[in-house]
């Protein structure tokens, strides 16, 4: 085997370790958001059942600063923390206004 073999089946065993791993995040990923929306779910049921508001606005700004800031200690963008929360508040919105119905 040459230098550049050599090189070229290493480059490719550890990308297939990196890929190992970014499908097990995802995994983890998938299952975590899954968990929270199973709780977000209750507490859009608890807010039915007592008729109150579906989104609470304080709450949300309250968390997207602390996403952002726990981001930001994490090494990641702050701001795709924050457009990635944000997806998710108004996904749980929906739900919420879905038992109101």
């Amino acid at each position: 085997m040459t230098e550049d073999t050599t090189t070229i089946a290493r480059a490719a065993e550890i990308l297939a370790e990196h890929r190992a791993s970014i499908d097990r995040l995802d995994a983890i990923l998938v299952f975590t958001l899954a968990e929270r929306f199973k709780r977000t779910q209750a507490v859009g049921e608890l807010k039915a059942r007592h008729e109150l508001p579906a989104s609470d606005p304080a709450r949300e700004e309250t968390q997207i600063a602390r996403l952002k800031d726990l981001a930001s200690r994490a090494d990641l963008d702050p701001d795709f923390a924050e457009a990635f929360l944000n997806f998710i508040i108004q996904e749980v919105i929906k739900h919420h206004e879905k038992h109101r119905t």
